[in-house]
C-alpha cells in the first residue's frame, strides 16, 4: 500500500465518522459499505456504557465527531508534511500497542500513526474499552483488505513484536519499562492538565473551562484538574459559568464520586469550595479525584512558568489567554490536532527511527 493510498483509507473512515452524532446521526449516500457497518455502529455507540459505565452515548458521540473532524484529507497531509515516509516501507515493523481505556479510543492516534507509517499494529485493549477500535479496524479493513494482515488483536500474551507504545499509570509504567527493557518503546505516565486564570476571563471562556473540567467525566489526562489562580481570587464567576454543567450530578457513577471524595475531605478537616457538583480544594498536587479539581496561588506568572516547566513530566496541557507559550485555549483541550502528540512524544518520528 502507498502512503496515499492508506491516507485515503483513513479519510473514508473519518467520512464514516462523520455521520454519527448526539443530535441526529444519519447516512450519506457517499460514504462507502453503509449497508453492512452503519446500523451495528449506531447500536455499538449505544451498547458501549453497557461495557464501561462512563462510556455514556454523549461522551461516545463526541470523541467519534472529534476523529470524524481529524481525519480529513487536509489534516492528514499537513501532519505527514513534516516527514519523510516510505512510500511502500518494505520492512514493516510489528508494532505492540497497550492501549488505555479511560476515554472513548483513546489509543487511535497510536493505532493511526503505526498503520499510516506501513507498520504492523499488535494491539491488546483495555477491558474498559474492547469494542470501539476493532469495529474501526473491520471498516479499515473493508475498504482495503491489505490492511487485513496489518492489524491484529490480542488478549493474551503479547509476543513477536519489534517496538512498543504503552499507556497505563505511573504504576503500570514501571511494569512495563522493566518488562520491555530490551525493546524500543513509548511508556506513557499520569498525567493531567492545568489552568491558569487571572481574574481576567469572560463568561464565555469561563464556560469554555467547564468543557475542559466535565468532557469525559475530568477522565482523561486532558482534562483540567488544577486551576492556578492569582492571590484574592474570586470564584464567584467561574461557579457562575459553569453551572451549566450542573447536570453531571444526575449521572450515578460521577455522582457516588463527588458524595465519596467529599466526605473524605470533610473527614480530613479540608477547606472546600463546593456547588453541589464541584468540589474546589488548595492543593499543590496536580491529579485532583473525579468531581473534584485542586487549585494554587500564584504570585507572579514568571515564576509559575519557571514551576510548570519545572513539572512538565506531570502535564499534558496548560489552558490560559496565551499567558504563557505553548498555551491551549479554553474550551480545546479535548479536540487536539493529529500534531499535538501526547505527552509531546512525535509517535512518528520514533516509528520511523526505530530499528
Amino acid at each position: 500500500m502507498t502512503l496515499e493510498t492508506k491516507k485515503s483509507v483513513f479519510v473514508e473512515l473519518g467520512k464514516f465518522l462523520s455521520q454519527f452524532s448526539e443530535d441526529a446521526s444519519a447516512q450519506k449516500s457517499d460514504v462507502l459499505y453503509n449497508d453492512i457497518f452503519f446500523d451495528d455502529f449506531n447500536n455499538l455507540i449505544h451498547l458501549s456504557q453497557s461495557h464501561n459505565g462512563w462510556y455514556t452515548p454523549e461522551q461516545v458521540y463526541f470523541s467519534i465527531q472529534s476523529w470524524a473532524d481529524a481525519l480529513t484529507k487536509e489534516n492528514i497531509d499537513k501532519w505527514l508534511s513534516a516527514y519523510k515516509i516510505d512510500e511502500n516501507n518494505e520492512n514493516p515493523k510489528t508494532v505492540a500497542l497497550i492501549l488505555a481505556g479511560n476515554i472513548p479510543l483513546v489509543g487511535f492516534h497510536d493505532f493511526l500513526s503505526v498503520l499510516i507509517t506501513g507498520n504492523r499494529a499488535l494491539i491488546k485493549t483495555s477491558s474498559n474499552d474492547q469494542h470501539l477500535l476493532p469495529f474501526l479496524a473491520k471498516y479499515l479493513i473493508a475498504v482495503d483488505e491489505n490492511f487485513k494482515d496489518k492489524i491484529t488483536f490480542v488478549e493474551g500474551k503479547l509476543e513477536n513484536f519489534d517496538a512498543v507504545i504503552a499507556t497505563g499509570s505511573n504504576n503500570t509504567a514501571r511494569y512495563f519499562e522493566y518488562y520491555f527493557k530490551d525493546k524500543p518503546s513509548i511508556i506513557r505516565k499520569n498525567r493531567n492538565s492545568a489552568a491558569i486564570l487571572t481574574g481576567k476571563e469572560t463568561t464565555e471562556e469561563l464556560e469554555a473551562l467547564g468543557e475542559d473540567i466535565f468532557r469525559y467525566f475530568g477522565l482523561g489526562c486532558r482534562n483540567v484538574s488544577k486551576l492556578f489562580i492569582p492571590k484574592d481570587y474570586s470564584f464567584e464567576a467561574f461557579f457562575q459559568a459553569i453551572f451549566k454543567y450542573q447536570d453531571v450530578i444526575h449521572y450515578e457513577k460521577y455522582a457516588n464520586n463527588y458524595d465519596y471524595n467529599k466526605a473524605v475531605f470533610l473527614m480530613s478537616n479540608f477547606k472546600l469550595l463546593d456547588n453541589g457538583f464541584l468540589t474546589l480544594k488548595e492543593d499543590s498536587s496536580y491529579a485532583s479525584p473525579i468531581s473534584s479539581v485542586f487549585y494554587e496561588y500564584y504570585e507572579n506568572l514568571e515564576e509559575l512558568e519557571k514551576r510548570l516547566q519545572e513539572d512538565t513530566d506531570q502535564i499534558q496541557c496548560i489552558v490560559s489567554t496565551n499567558l504563557i507559550a505553548n498555551s491551549t485555549a479554553f474550551g480545546e483541550t479535548q479536540k487536539p490536532q493529529l500534531w499535538d502528540y501526547a505527552d509531546n512524544v512525535d509517535t512518528i518520528t520514533f516509528l520511523l527511527t526505530t530499528k
